[in-house]
């Protein structure tokens, strides 16, 4: 079986690799500056392509119903986009993380967009005030200013994370078992690993906004098929269960190094949200900062009708090979609207499933 590039070869350059020079900079900065340096990445080998297509010609696959051109595979337990498949290899050999990185977790349309633009805007506030005119989310896409980890290791890209100053800010959609290095297995924060934040939406909830997202390039895509796909665990990034859990029983284990966020909650007060991020990753907010309404100052910037209004995020693509609008990040941002989509009977095979898979934990949703 021959590796199809287009998804992974599109984004190659064959310039000499040159570290950025940041300075005496400390992070976070926009990760866009050292994107759109070509010189900082090169051309991955031919080996590892061949390595690529032999490792994903082995694994078990199926084509996303609805989505025809869209092919998953089953890597270590988990369903995985056939281009990430060499991520998931890539960063469980060669992830290196600072203890100074903070790493955003979720599953796709879980309020990813919205925890990246407040981690960046609470850990770049002394560089970029919430108020100043030119901060970097009032230009730029929040995931342009925070960098996407398996799009960098699908591609042999992760040099440009070195290019980074510390503290720096990751995203990730991938399950906790395939960024090993995030979380040290004794749970001591001397041991390595860094900050790993997860955000955890309601399971119908996310369900529905998933099916509203894809449906912006694959308008054939039902609900009824999107419900399948969730409570059969042939998800992308694997069973949704599986994904939160792993998280959540980390986050119990070694509450120093994951923060375990529920999403409804945040909504219910983003503020004190916005402080519980401040503290985890150790850049709390003073008394001065209180006073002078910087928390309120983030929150208001990184709102869902802030974010909205910004250029950057009413035009363009999240990646122009797949032609995901950005706009389409930013639909409604409320918890139950799945109560105006989803019928009984769909809202009752996706709390069966809840029901059964975390049943003996405590973890439960609003």
């Amino acid at each position: 079986m021959r590796l199809d590039h287009q998804f992974l070869q599109s984004t190659l350059h064959t310039t000499p690799a040159h570290p950025i020079v940041m300075g005496s900079l400390v992070g976070p900065v926009p990760f866009k500056a050292v994107e759109d340096d070509g010189d900082t990445v090169t051309a991955l080998p031919e080996r590892l392509w061949e390595e690529h297509a032999v490792l994903i010609a082995a694994l078990p696959s199926y084509t996303f119903v609805g989505m025809s051109n869209t092919k998953l595979c089953l890597y270590q337990g988990f369903w995985i986009y056939e281009g990430l498949v060499p991520a998931a290899a890539a960063l469980q050999r060669r992830f290196a993380p600072r203890q100074s990185d903070v790493v955003v977790a979720s599953l796709p349309k879980s309020g990813t967009t919205w925890l990246v633009a407040l981690a960046f805007a609470t850990a770049a506030r002394h560089v970029h005030p919430p108020s100043a005119a030119d901060h970097p989310l009032r230009r730029l896409n929040p995931h342009q200013c925070i960098p996407f980890l398996e799009g960098l290791f699908a591609v042999g890209h992760e040099g440009k994370l070195d290019a980074l100053p510390s503290p720096r800010l990751m995203n990730t959609h991938m399950p906790l078992a395939m960024v090993p290095g995030a979380v040290p297995a004794s749970g001591s924060a001397a041991a390595g690993g860094c900050k790993v934040v997860y955000v955890c939406r309601e399971p119908k909830a996310m369900v529905v906004s998933l099916w509203h997202y894809l449906r912006r390039v694959y308008p054939e895509l039902s609900l009824a098929e999107t419900v399948d796909i969730a409570c059969e665990g042939t998800m992308p990034y694997g069973t949704f269960w599986d994904h939160i859990l792993g998280y959540w029983r980390a986050a119990a284990a070694a509450p120093e190094s994951v923060l375990f966020q529920r999403y409804e909650e945040m909504l219910r007060d983003p503020d004190e949200s916005v402080r519980s991020l401040a503290r985890f990753v150790g850049m709390p907010f003073s008394a001065a900062e209180e006073a002078a309404g910087v928390v309120r100052g983030i929150v208001q910037l990184c709102s869902l009708d802030s974010l909205r209004g910004m250029e950057a995020n009413r035009t363009g693509y999240m990646d122009p090979r797949v032609m995901f609008p950005r706009e389409a990040l930013f639909r409604k941002g409320v918890a139950d609207d799945w109560r105006s989509h989803m019928t009984p009977e769909m809202a009752h095979r996706v709390d069966g499933v809840v029901a059964d898979k975390f049943r003996g934990t405590d973890l439960t949703f609003p």
